[in-house]
């Protein structure tokens, strides 16, 4: 017998209406199914300090829906108001956003749509006993909303900033089919269509058109068991939706670590940083914002050859690690080794299976007794309390050293030349072990704990092991975090700085500032 669904200590139910976004069907690694299963359910937690909101529009859609809610607004109607003004970047690609849309969905003489002034809700109140006590059940569903002018055909518009190779989960095309065949306002449609709409190119996918019995259909054969799961999730995901999670204060998942980041400061927005967004602010503060936003990468930046094949590299390894008995790597790499998902031309995949074969010798799997001892890439998360920042890192491989954790960062070189840089400063993600271990976070015994960096290379494999107790490794590693973190803690508007990084800049397409433009995306 399954254990009923709880809330945690800390929240109070206000309303007996269920609410269900569209997007909460979705799922992935950005939701926290525990605090979508809160919000649907009508549970608040006290917050007696308000905190401090963002200066900048931080929802990438955001300023493309405003743009099309002015298009469509008759005149003389006052606009939507606006929580904040966006970034140079993001208005740039808000720009671009809306002369996409506008070309892939010109005017239909044949087919007349007009968009509607309220986005259509469903409304189901249960005749007898609620089993989670709801009065009444409401979906909503967020997008362009279309109709024609007897009603007859309703389509929705979603907007993505790119098209998935995989289309959403077959509950989410369900949930938002019945809100399109039975939601209100309006008379009900005979037909309704979806249809995703990418902003970076125009190119739509249609997720489904039909009558609307065909989509009660769609929505009895697809919806119950994913609302189910919407409504019953129990799973508290720390990561990226902690930083605007109000139910933050009574997560039972999120450790807080106060001053991991060596900052402290009161009133400033809630964030969440990684030592990847810290590396992305040291070389241009507006290049960490915009990657924040998502916006689309070039991806002649992003996937270029030599990142790939490490990209390729780490996939192989975590899998080699993570399945089965942990047995040691050893120098029989297969000739296929490249996994699925990646594309290397044959002088990177001869270079790969090389580098793979030195790892063998410094393989951490030598160390551990079970697949216990061992976590593959596991999402660290951790909330600075004293500077309201929530602290995200995937470190390549914890294993355990008898009753001690040591964290392994690998990276590969294609040549055999070292730096003089300290290591710590050259690998942030260090310092970050070196803090974490040091304070005891990652438990067990600290008579081996330690971190270490694997580093591949065609000669051979480094293998740098750093003492976090030693005190002047400690001190080093704090000093790091702290550079890396204040300027940006209290960074509003994330200025762009033009330079010579901009020709290797990702989201360069998007800024305005740059020197570089039409970067192939």
């Amino acid at each position: 017998m399954s254990q009923p669904w709880l809330p945690p200590d800390g929240v109070t139910r206000t309303s007996e209406v269920i609410t269900v976004s569209a997007g909460m069907f979705k799922g992935g690694a950005f939701r926290c199914p525990a605090a979508d299963a809160l919000k649907t359910r009508g549970y608040r937690t006290a917050d007696p300090a308000p905190r401090r909101r963002e200066r900048l529009e931080h929802f990438a859609l955001g300023p493309f829906m405003a743009a099309c809610d002015a298009r469509s607004r008759p005149l003389g109607s006052p606009p939507r108001p606006r929580t904040a003004p966006p970034h140079d970047g993001l208005r740039t690609w808000s720009d671009h956003g809306v002369e996409a849309y506008e070309a892939a969905f010109p005017t239909d003489p044949e087919r007349p749509l007009a968009e509607v002034p309220e986005p259509w809700t469903y409304r189901y109140r249960p005749s007898g006993p609620d089993p989670r006590n709801a009065g009444e059940y409401r979906f909503t569903v967020w997008g362009r909303c279309l109709a024609s002018a007897d009603g007859a055909n309703r389509e929705l518009r979603l907007p993505v900033h790119r098209l998935n190779q995989e289309p959403p989960p077959d509950g989410f095309t369900a949930a938002v089919a019945l809100v399109l065949a039975e939601g209100t306002p309006g008379p009900p449609p005979e037909h309704v269509r979806i249809v995703e709409f990418a902003l970076l190119d125009g190119r739509t996918r249609e997720l489904f058109a039909g009558t609307r019995a065909q989509a009660l259909a769609r929505y009895r054969e697809h919806g119950p068991d994913a609302l189910a799961a919407v409504l019953d999730g129990r799973e508290y995901r720390p990561g990226p939706a902690c930083g605007g999670c109000s139910y933050l204060p009574v997560c039972p998942a999120l450790r807080a670590a106060p001053g991991l980041l060596g900052v402290e400061a009161r009133n400033r927005p809630r964030r969440t940083w990684s030592v990847t967004n810290g590396r992305s602010y040291r070389a241009c503060p507006a290049r960490d914002h915009m990657r924040r936003l998502h916006l689309p990468l070039a991806d002649s930046v992003e996937r270029e050859v030599t990142a790939e094949r490490g990209r390729a590299l780490h996939a192989y390894l975590a899998d080699r690690h993570g399945h089965g008995s942990p047995r040691p790597c050893t120098v029989e790499v297969p000739e296929d080794w490249v996994p699925d998902g990646f594309d290397l031309p044959g002088h990177e995949r001869h270079l790969g299976a090389i580098l793979l074969r030195r790892h063998a010798a410094v393989c951490p799997l030598r160390c551990v007794g079970d697949g216990t001892d061992v976590r593959t890439e596991p999402r660290v998360v951790r909330h600075d309390t004293a500077a309201d920042v929530v602290v995200i890192a995937a470190p390549d491989l914890p294993y355990r050293d008898g009753d001690s954790w040591v964290w392994r960062e690998t990276k590969t070189s294609a040549t055999d030349r070292r730096s003089s840089r300290p290591l710590l400063e050259r690998y942030p993600q260090l310092a970050l072990a070196v803090v974490l271990i040091a304070r005891g976070d990652l438990g067990g015994t600290p008579s081996r704990a330690r971190a270490e960096l694997e580093v591949l290379r065609p000669g051979g494999a480094d293998l740098e092991i750093i003492d976090p107790f030693a005190p002047a490794n400690r001190d080093a590693a704090e000093s790091v975090l702290r550079t890396m973190v204040a300027d940006w803690h209290g960074d509003d508007r994330y200025e762009a700085v033009p330079g010579r990084s901009c020709e290797r800049c990702e989201v360069a397409r998007w800024c305005s500032a740059s020197p570089v433009t039409g970067a192939a995306a």
